[in-house]
């Protein structure tokens, strides 16, 4: 059986709000089907905001310090999450597709088509999962949750990069 569809405890009659409104990042995570795309498609539409409004170089750093945030806040938002709902690793908290994607366009050129691609290779990378990211979800609790999506964005901005470099 998948991890997000693995209960292991009942479900928590209460919920804590904040660990709520972060993992599913404000409901994103609530939308049907495939709610990690919308995760990875809000974190796209917030970067290209960004992106029309930010000199390059300070896009660069904005992106990575996003990143950067939303993992520390992902990481005890996801965990709460997995254990109010029983799940280990629940569908509906997307705040580590946010982190991931943005760490896919981190050195992304400020346009629709290098964003797209950037937006591509993050899911491609994060619904396969090759090694070692399918170790890193099985660290414990929110840790696993956050950082396997980090890596399918790392791995997204090193192929990413290979090919803007090339062409």
């Amino acid at each position: 059986m998948p991890n997000s569809t693995r209960q292991i405890n009942p479900p928590a009659e209460k919920k804590t709000r904040w660990a709520w409104l972060v993992g599913t990042f404000f409901g994103a995570g609530l939308l049907k089907p495939g709610p990690g795309t919308y995760g990875s498609s809000a974190a796209l539409v917030i970067w290209l905001t960004l992106a029309q409004t930010l000199h390059p170089a300070h896009l660069t750093l904005s992106t990575t310090l996003a990143a950067i945030i939303a993992t520390l806040i992902g990481i005890p938002a996801a965990t709460i999450v997995a254990r109010e709902s029983g799940l280990e690793d629940p569908g509906h908290v997307v705040i580590d597709e946010v982190a991931g994607q943005l760490v896919a366009l981190a050195l992304c050129p400020p346009d629709w088509a290098h964003a797209i691609i950037a937006f591509l290779l993050f899911r491609l990378f994060d619904i396969l999962k090759p090694p070692p990211i399918r170790l890193i979800e099985h660290l414990p609790s929110g840790s696993g949750i956050m950082l396997d999506d980090i890596a399918a964005g790392l791995y997204a901005l090193a192929v990413f990069s290979l090919i803007h470099l090339r062409y």
